[in-house]
This record gives structure tokens, C-alpha cells and sequence, in this order.
């Protein structure tokens, strides 16, 4: 897609992709997150994000809008949407 070295933004959305397709080929369907996919993605590449979020069974199912109990790269971005918006709202308060 790049023909050229990508930009530090480029990277990070190429970062977030890889990730989710890492964690998505792990069991299940190759193009969404178990579960299990997603709780482990979770633990390892968003600890701090998602400290305080609580079960994430619930947060889980509150992502997957076709509750198919499987997330697709739509409602993964979701929760990174969500977690940018937190961001967000931290950095107007300093």
C-alpha cells in the first residue's frame, strides 16, 4: 500500500491492525477475536488502557454489536476508538 517509509501515524495505524490480526489467527475464525483472543490481546497489549475497565466478558459483548460472540475488525476499532476518546479527555485536564 506505502511505497515510501510511513509516517509515525502510518505505523501506529499499521500497528493497531497487525495486532489485531496477530491475536485474531490465534483459534476461531481467522478475521475476528474469540474471547479468548481478545482477553489475552488485552492483558498484553492493553494493560494500562484498560486497568479499570472491569469484566471484560461485559465489555466484550458491549463491542460486539452483532452479538456473534466474536469480534470483527469494526467493533475492535470500537474499543480503540474508545480508548483514544479517554486519551482524549486526560490530556484537556492537564
Amino acid at each position: 500500500m506505502a511505497s515510501g517509509e510511513l509516517s509515525e501515524l502510518e505505523t501506529a495505524i499499521e500497528k493497531i491492525v497487525t495486532i489485531f490480526f496477530t491475536y485474531a489467527a490465534q483459534e476461531g475464525k481467522k478475521g475476528t477475536l474469540t474471547a479468548g483472543e481478545f482477553k489475552e490481546l488485552v492483558k498484553l497489549q492493553l494493560p494500562n488502557l484498560m486497568k479499570d475497565v472491569g469484566d471484560l466478558d461485559e465489555k466484550m459483548s458491549s463491542l460486539d454489536v452483532n452479538n456473534d460472540e466474536e469480534l470483527k475488525f469494526s467493533e475492535y476499532w470500537r474499543l480503540i476508538g474508545e480508548l483514544a476518546k479517554d486519551l482524549k479527555r486526560e490530556r484537556k485536564k492537564k
